[in-house]
């Protein structure tokens, strides 16, 4: 079974990924990585010249071609705009949902005009949290808490229960 982390920017997909793969011998998957290997640009570049729409099409493509067992996936933030994605996502594996506060998104993502995060001119970290807060609580099968709860311990270890009662 696959692992599939999904939740804002910087609520921590990746670096809790890597670690989970390492804790659950399995392999690890940043789609965003593979955006940019596919595409040959960073992310940021990506929207910068083609715009949102044309990032998340380059998104849902590279979700929905992926081809992966016994793997942690760290998913953007933005994955959750596509209903085909998500639904391939949820035959590849289990959804987690990493949640964070808005204040501390707010906190991480000081530099978010350089992340490639998929933002609508205007719209500032808040608005953004909460549009994609409703898209996080569908899609998920379990969702973790990540900040305060004791680090990336202590929601692998909630990620590990879940898993044991599936």
């Amino acid at each position: 079974m696959n692992i599939i982390l999904i939740g804002m920017p910087g609520c921590g997909k990746s670096t809790v990924g890597v670690v989970l793969a390492k804790v659950m011998g399995m392999r690890f998957c940043d789609t965003d990585i593979v955006i940019q290997e596919r595409e040959g640009r960073k992310l940021q570049e990506i929207i910068d010249s083609e715009g949102n729409d044309a990032f998340l099409a380059c998104e849902e493509r590279a979700l929905l071609s992926l081809d992966v067992q016994d793997t942690v996936i760290a998913t953007g933030g933005s994955a959750v705009y596509s209903a085909a994605a998500m639904e391939r996502l949820h035959g590849l594996g289990l959804v987690v949902y990493l949640q964070v506060s808005a204040e501390e998104i707010e906190s991480r993502l000081a530099d978010f005009a350089a992340r490639g995060v998929a933002i609508k001119d205007g719209m500032t970290v808040r608005d953004l949290y909460n549009e994609r807060i409703p898209l996080y609580e569908k899609y998920a099968d379990i969702v973790v808490p990540s900040e305060g709860i004791g680090g990336i311990p202590a929601v692998i270890g909630r990620i590990a229960e879940e898993m044991a009662k599936r």
